[in-house]
């Protein structure tokens, strides 16, 4: 049992150096206040590719992993425009009727709604699409986290997947510099679909999510913040167990504290 856990952690590390091979890492301990301020545990991970600066915050949670949750609709969007499961970004899927929690969830939605807003219900109708075994393909070829299926149309939301913030970081650089499996035109509409803001000094590519039901809260943000053609990729991670807690905002806030901290959103990077 001890050899198979140290052989992970070699393996963890692995994967860890090789997502961004960067020529100088550097634990970022003040980035603490930022998690200590609303009293959750996570880490911050932040590789600047031009300078090929690589920072982070908490480098022992970076290598451990956990549920995707919604930022796995990045590999399902890949997966199922590649398949033709979605045929583009404007493929509306009716809503089934069902009330949840949140409002922009119970309506027709089209691809890129149901991407920005993390509506589960569309991307689980995908999954059934593509079907387990063309989902274990994928998930196998890309080395996705552990690899791992229960249901189909549940997998990535109820712990069965579990993937490390290195290892998103590493998929979404992949994925920037058209380095995934998959055709260029299918990863240029994911990238499209993962842009949320443009200015003349910036341009902020993400995808969230989070598990708001166990006694966890779980939050992440995984992509990157381009200024003058220069990338930097970022991912958050970040955990409470307080349950008034309103993660979607904490965590916006303490990307937006480092980012800001390191010198973004000027666009002078």
């Amino acid at each position: 049992m001890q050899m198979k856990r140290f052989g992970w952690m070699l393996l963890a590390m692995g994967l860890f150096l090789a997502a961004c091979a960067p020529n100088n890492v550097k634990e970022e301990k003040d980035w603490e206040k930022y998690f200590a301020q609303y009293k959750v545990e996570g880490t911050f991970m932040l590789f600047n590719n031009s300078q090929g600066e690589f920072k982070v915050y908490n480098l022992e949670r970076a290598k451990k992993r956990f549920q995707p949750a919604s930022t796995f609709n990045i590999f399902s969007s890949l997966v199922g425009i590649h398949t033709g499961a979605i045929k583009d970004t404007s493929m509306v899927i009716p809503w089934d009727g069902i009330t949840r929690q949140f409002p922009e969830w119970n309506k027709d939605l089209t691809m890129a709604q149901a991407f920005k807003t993390g509506a589960e219900p569309y991307f689980q109708e995908i999954a059934r699409r593509i079907g387990q075994p063309t989902m274990q393909l994928w998930l196998d070829s890309v080395k996705y986290g552990n690899m791992k299926i229960s249901r189909i149309d549940t997998f990535w939301l109820d712990n069965s997947l579990l993937v490390s913030p290195d290892e998103e970081l590493g998929l979404a650089k992949k994925l920037y510099f058209d380095q995934l499996p998959f055709a260029k035109t299918t990863m240029k509409t994911v990238r499209d679909v993962m842009l949320m803001e443009k200015t003349p000094k910036y341009e902020l590519s993400y995808k969230t999510g989070g598990d708001y039901n166990d006694a966890k809260k779980l939050g992440w943000i995984v992509g990157w913040i381009e200024e003058n053609r220069h990338p930097t990729f970022f991912v958050l991670n970040i955990e409470s167990e307080d349950p008034k807690l309103d993660i979607p905002k904490v965590r916006m806030e303490i990307l937006r504290g480092i980012l800001t901290e390191a010198g973004y959103f000027k666009g002078e990077m």
